[in-house]
């Protein structure tokens, strides 16, 4: 381990019991019918830190009957967006006051760093401020040069109720994606977490209430995919589906959908290059790839989990990242000075690994890491930042989502050849280029197939700019105003003013 920054203290203290975490059903937080429960062993400490609700179908149709009736009846869609504005920006005043015991949830829930879950967490107010706003600024079109006897209208109404299901990795933050946007809208949700990561989510629940959301119309079920989630993608009072994960269920959630052909809205894996020209800022794109190959350690839809380097200076690049990663802070996710913290669950370390033996069986270089590790007085859910070069594009490391800390090193000579490999994947969720020619960056960002491009810099987001994937990474989009408008429909009203309308059937 002399090759690695650990840290193994922390300054954060474990609670002394487990958080208890209920279903919110009409504005009440509730057990399960069957007083079934589940218990979240945190990844990163070995100790149980939730115990929650553990929803069926009876929970999951409860929710969905009350939303409907809550989006039927208008106690909310039919406010003025200026009252619902209010609303969610109070939610956002009471997730900044929050912050810290979201944040400690998160991390003892997910592995991920506390500096990270708190970014993550006090950040997320401002999605719910920025969906406050497009609430009092949505409009329609209107029609005057039809003819001096007609007006026509395009309104924008919600599309109704709306099932909301969230992955493990970023469940604070993809929540409040989708959520905020949702009711600006003027929608009723019925929301299930991961159940690995549910506290965060039934925690939101006490602040909707605060705030002054009406019941019924946020109501969390928490639970399994089987049966919570798949009645949440079929049942037929339900309009549409809003899901983040895996591209298969991803994929399954669109067939089953379509059997009432639900709207439904993906956001699911990705297997995102940086490309980096022999003419970039070498120092920012090594700091850079670091960043968004160790981030949320790399278990993010958004990692650059492969690099594709120019050959001329690929071996240096490849010493400064490796050299970077040696000085990654890597241990106790509960010391602000960690970076990169443990593994979700033990079999999802085990396929981390399995990418990486099977990448060097192949041929792969390993440059460093390349094994699981035990942090000591921490834990043994850990993966050493992992750096493999002489990487081809048909391995499997350099085509799919291996989700862990692992970054994979391609080489090219060409800009067309660059695009080329950046473009061979399933996947096209985002991208990035580094080079000081702005030519070489448009001309890359136009013909990335990729739903977000970053020109040198990587991951830097804006509530006010859009988010979603191309091809297997998902459809739809979320945030900014084309994220809030995947939750309305258009609706057409035509009038003729006065009797200006000629019959059809003649009576004489």
């Amino acid at each position: 381990m002399k090759d690695l920054n650990i840290v193994t203290d922390t300054q954060l203290a474990l609670p002394d019991t487990p958080y208890r975490a209920c279903h919110f059903i009409d504005g009440q937080r509730v057990d399960s019918a069957e007083g079934r429960t589940s218990e979240r062993v945190s990844p990163s400490h070995g100790v149980v830190v939730s115990r929650a609700a553990l929803g069926g179908e009876a929970e999951a149709e409860a929710a969905i009957r009350v939303a409907r009736a809550a989006f039927d009846d208008g106690r909310w869609s039919r406010l003025s967006g200026r009252v619902r504005a209010i609303v969610l920006n109070r939610v956002a005043d009471l997730i900044e006051a929050n912050a810290e015991r979201l944040a400690l949830m998160e991390t003892l829930e997910s592995g991920k760093p506390i500096t990270q879950a708190r970014a993550e967490c006090s950040g997320a107010a401002d999605l719910w401020r920025y969906a406050a706003s497009l609430a009092r600024t949505v409009h329609g079109d209107s029609h005057n040069t039809l003819g001096g006897d007609v007006l026509a209208m395009v309104l924008k109404e919600p599309i109704g109720v709306v099932s909301i299901i969230t992955p493990w990795n970023f469940p604070f933050w993809i929540l409040s994606q989708k959520l905020p946007f949702a009711l600006a809208a003027g929608c009723t949700c019925v929301v299930k977490p991961s159940e690995m990561t549910p506290s965060t989510t039934a925690m939101l629940a006490e602040l909707l209430t605060e705030a002054g959301l009406p019941a019924g119309v946020c109501n969390i079920v928490l639970g399994c995919g089987n049966p919570v989630g798949s009645l949440m993608s079929t049942h037929e009072a339900v309009d549409m589906v809003s899901f983040t994960g895996s591209t298969a269920v991803g994929k399954t959630i669109t067939k089953v959908a379509g059997e009432t052909l639900k709207k439904v809205a993906l956001e699911l894996g990705g297997k995102n290059a940086q490309v980096i020209f022999g003419d970039a800022d070498l120092e920012s794109a090594a700091d850079a790839v670091t960043f968004g190959v160790y981030f949320n350690v790399g278990q993010c839809c958004n990692s650059s989990s492969r690099i594709i380097v120019h050959e001329d200076i690929a071996e240096e690049f490849v010493a400064r990242v490796v050299a970077l990663s040696r000085k990654v802070a890597f241990g106790n996710p509960l010391h602000p000075d960690t970076q990169v913290g443990a593994i979700v669950t033990p079999e999802h370390q085990a396929k981390i690994d399995g990418y990486v033996r099977a990448a060097v069986a192949a041929g792969a270089e390993l440059c460093l890491g390349g094994e699981a590790l035990d942090v000591p007085g921490v834990g043994a859910q850990f993966y050493r930042p992992t750096v493999l070069r002489n990487v081809t594009p048909d391995m499997a490391i350099a085509r799919e989502e291996v989700f862990g800390p692992v970054l994979c090193v391609l080489t090219f000579q060409t800009l067309d050849e660059a695009i080329a490999l950046s473009n061979d994947a399933h996947y096209g969720l985002s991208a990035g280029v580094w080079s000081d020619n702005v030519h070489t960056c448009l001309e890359f960002s136009r013909r990335a197939q990729a739903g977000t491009v970053w020109t040198n810099t990587w991951m830097d987001g804006f509530s006010e700019v859009t988010f979603g994937g191309m091809k297997q990474s998902g459809q739809g989009r979320e945030i900014g105003s084309y994220g809030f408008e995947e939750f309305l429909e258009v609706k057409s009203v035509v009038m003729r003013l006065g009797r200006t309308r000629q019959p059809w059937v003649k009576t004489s």
